[in-house]
């Protein structure tokens, strides 16, 4: 409630005819207010205060040693966890002690886990993360060092995805790289397919303790002017492999005839000339969206083509979703789905603020996700991914794709990018060129490989029930 005093009205009979003159203090009012003053009550109160503000302080400290440590726990809507996973055999022992019923989340990996949207949860912080730290992998692109190149804070190295309703497996890099033996994982599409690739290439290695067994095959050193990569983990004799195919589609010289200022084209109705190098992998990440917009299409006079015709008139989103539409064709076609584990990792957004990557926009200011709710992501990519997967479902196509669904999950991460720390350990960008694409590694991309990991490990355990199921169905009776 606020409460106004008016001057005027406060003096009116409560002053003495001495205190309505000027405000001149004599000496002798001055020695009898001073006379007055006690000194140890005023440092009382002071004692006092500092003394419930030194038990709030001490309180908060005990609470973050004692409250934050326990996984799960959400306070001031941050959460707070010190493992990535609950053990159910630990959590049903310590919840046996207490008179209080928590809900334990079902493992991923277990049956009740079948149902469960992995890709639906939110952040949590853990302080057993990062899984890794750039200075000790050598597989990085400079840019993507952002601790080396002079990031102050490590808060964006230090969060964990969290689904809703289950746990997902701790990542294992041993167990991952066994699964792997004598096979060939590759990752394709644009620099951020890169950026996933590279973070798994880090991940994997750290459990590899002589890193001179993991090596490029062809001797090439990482860069991203290379088009094509492939590490191999000599000791599990598997690659680790990127091709950059940022469309997935062909890109190349315009047809005969082709209208005045068509530099080149995208044939939307054929997939790229290498892709009967990706064709034969045992486990295949594809991804695109980053390049599909005006600015790296129409504007530079790349325009759209479908056989030997140029659609001069046909929209961005439109040869999208015809390029999607041959990617799934190609995969339904050429892709032996009894070898090749094929997944299609989503839209990564951007979080440009105040601008776009080119008009001074800038993220090197966000230091925490967003933890609140957040409005449904509205993402031209992600909804005609999902439009073109939707029919050919109801047309009871048999698709061998799985859907690496980042793009909710990864708009909540403003805090992850590279910002103004790509540039090398010595210098920083300037604010008007921000890259708010790319991730700082450790990072998020960890976090889709952890996904991918959990999902490799799903689709193993299905098969295998598969088989048992089967075997007993054939079984004589």
């Amino acid at each position: 409630m606020n409460v106004w005093f008016q001057p005027n009205e406060m003096s009116k009979g409560a002053t003495s005819p001495k205190d309505s003159g000027d405000n001149t203090v004599t000496h002798l009012d001055f020695f009898k207010k001073f006379k007055r003053f006690t000194p140890l009550e005023s440092s009382l109160g002071v004692l006092g205060f500092f003394f419930v503000a030194t038990l709030f302080i001490a309180s908060f400290f005990y609470l973050d040693y004692k409250g934050f440590r326990s996984r799960g726990t959400t306070i001031l809507d941050l959460h707070f966890s010190s493992s990535s996973s609950s053990s159910s055999s630990s959590s049903s022992a310590a919840s046996a002690s207490v008179s209080v019923s928590v809900s334990v989340p079902v493992q991923f990996l277990s049956q009740d886990g079948d149902n469960c949207d992995i890709f639906d949860g939110n952040w949590v912080w853990d302080e057993t993360y990062p899984l890794y730290h750039s200075a000790n992998c050598s597989f990085l692109d400079q840019g993507f060092r952002c601790s080396e190149n002079g990031r102050p804070d490590t808060f964006y190295t230090k969060w964990r995805w969290q689904p809703k309703d289950c746990n997902l497996p701790r990542f294992d890099a041993r167990k991952m790289l066994e699964k792997l033996r004598d096979k060939r994982l590759v990752f394709v599409g644009d620099s951020i397919g890169r950026n996933q690739w590279e973070s798994l290439l880090c991940m994997l290695s750290s459990a590899i303790a002589d890193k001179t067994h993991v090596y490029e095959v062809n001797g090439s050193p990482i860069t991203k002017h290379t088009g094509f990569l492939a590490f191999k983990f000599e000791d599990f004799n598997c690659t680790i492999e990127y091709y950059r195919s940022p469309y997935l589609v062909v890109q190349g010289r315009p047809p005969s005839g082709a209208p005045d200022g068509v530099r080149m084209t995208l044939r939307v109705d054929h997939m790229d000339w290498i892709s009967h190098k990706w064709r034969d992998a045992d486990v295949l990440v594809l991804n695109a969206g980053h390049w599909w917009n005006y600015e790296k299409t129409v504007k530079m006079g790349c325009y759209f083509q479908m056989g030997k015709e140029v659609k001069m008139n046909m929209t961005t989103e439109n040869a999208f979703r015809k390029s999607i539409e041959t990617v799934v064709d190609w995969i339904a076609k050429e892709v032996n789905e009894n070898r090749t584990h094929v997944l299609f990792r989503t839209y990564a957004p951007v979080h440009f603020r105040g601008g776009d990557w080119n008009t001074g926009g800038g993220c090197h200011m966000e230091t925490l996700p967003d933890l609140g709710s957040l409005p449904a992501v509205s993402d031209i990519h992600f909804t005609t991914i999902s439009d073109v997967l939707s029919e050919r479902t109801n047309k009871s196509e048999v698709l061998n794709l799985d859907l690496l669904n980042v793009t909710q999950m990864s708009i909540r991460r403003r805090d992850g990018h590279a910002s103004i720390y790509y540039l090398g350990p010595h210098r920083t960008a300037s604010v008007q060129r921000q890259d708010c694409s790319h991730w700082c590694l450790p990072g998020v991309p960890d976090s889709w490989n952890e996904i991918l990991y959990a999902l490799l490990l799903k689709r193993e355990d299905l098969c295998e029930r598969r088989r048992n199921t089967t075997e007993v169905s054939q079984v004589p009776q």
